[in-house]
């Protein structure tokens, strides 16, 4: 029986979400195969939890635990935190230092793809078409003629490294550009400004799956909001239609696209990502590494298209880790 962490929980504003995320995975974990143990990572503590949610304290040195009086060690650590630090891959660092095994990429892709700036540079030089952007770091003056003359009007402005849509705004008047711009720096020191593409918007699923690389069905994203904001993702202001309804072209070149990317930007285990569409062409936006995993949420629902219901989902995530 292999033990299995399920760490949740995170640093940022998504915590809530993750615990979430991890808490579907603890009770749909396959209990024949794995002994699942909830662990959570906050700031302020890292703890497993047990049956009975008493809280135990978890032994930095190597990752074990102590449970009336029974040292506990992992074979291997399921990756639910959204945003830091398990999707920057701060803690999977840590994890390869003391040779424990995962689901997600390793720690440098995590950090690339956590990076937003970073992973559109390099899926630009495999040809991937992307929105035109800007990039401010905190600090730099503010240009807007030189900004709204590159990317035009409406414009996106988003913080470069955070989740869960925290920190964006779409600017449609040149007077908003400055209280967008205060309101993503308020989350993170780096930003970019993108052009805005009016098309089709679609988020599709690539994973490991048995041995294989699997392209999941996409879903459309139909927003009530201006975009597909926070509201919107988790409060059901918007739409989301599995599989989307796109034409055959549109899918077989999102598919191409899709697996493109993930190979390129080196991913393992779980990755959802958003596309919208300018004609038939695919334009990438945005890479999650450690998408959302309530039954509701994107990835599981597509899973589920693809005939995959969430044990299969996790148990191959674990199988696919420990190879």
């Amino acid at each position: 029986m292999k033990n299995i962490a399920i760490i949740m929980g995170g640093y940022s504003s998504e915590v809530e979400i993750s615990l979430k995320s991890g808490n579907v995975v603890y009770n749909n974990l396959n209990r024949a195969l794995y002994k699942p143990y909830r662990v959570h990572i906050l700031k302020e503590k890292w703890v497993v939890l047990d049956d009975n949610d008493m809280e135990f304290p978890i032994n930095k040195h190597d990752f074990s635990t102590e449970i009336n009086n029974k040292k506990i060690t992992f074979d291997c650590v399921f990756n639910a935190i959204h945003g830091s630090p398990g999707e920057n891959g701060v803690i999977l660092a840590y994890f390869q230092l003391l040779g424990i095994k995962h689901t997600s990429a390793p720690f440098y892709q995590m950090a690339l793809t956590f990076n937003k700036r970073d992973t559109l540079s390099v899926v630009k030089a495999y040809g991937i078409k992307t929105a035109t952007s800007v990039y401010l770091n905190q600090g730099d003056t503010i240009n807007e003629n030189e900004i709204f003359e590159k990317v035009g009007l409406p414009c996106f402005v988003k913080p470069n490294n955070a989740g869960s849509s925290f920190g964006i705004s779409k600017v449609s008047k040149k007077e908003d550009l400055k209280k967008a711009i205060e309101k993503a720096f308020a989350e993170d020191s780096e930003l970019l400004i993108e052009s805005f593409l009016d098309g089709t918007e679609v988020s599709i699923g690539v994973i490991e799956y048995e041995g294989k690389l699997k392209v999941l069905a996409p879903t459309e994203i139909v927003s009530e909001n201006d975009f597909f904001d926070y509201e919107a993702k988790y409060l059901g202001k918007s739409q989301e239609i599995t599989p989307a309804r796109i034409s055959e072209t549109k899918l077989k070149n999102l598919n191409s696209v899709a697996k493109k990317v993930y190979k390129a930007l080196g991913m393992k285990g779980f990755s959802r990502a958003e596309y919208i569409f300018i004609g038939d062409e695919p334009y990438f936006i945005e890479i999650n590494t450690v998408p959302g995993l309530t039954s509701n949420s994107l990835l599981p629902m597509q899973a589920k298209e693809a005939g995959i219901p969430l044990d299969k989902l996790f148990s191959n995530a674990i199988e696919e880790a420990l190879k």
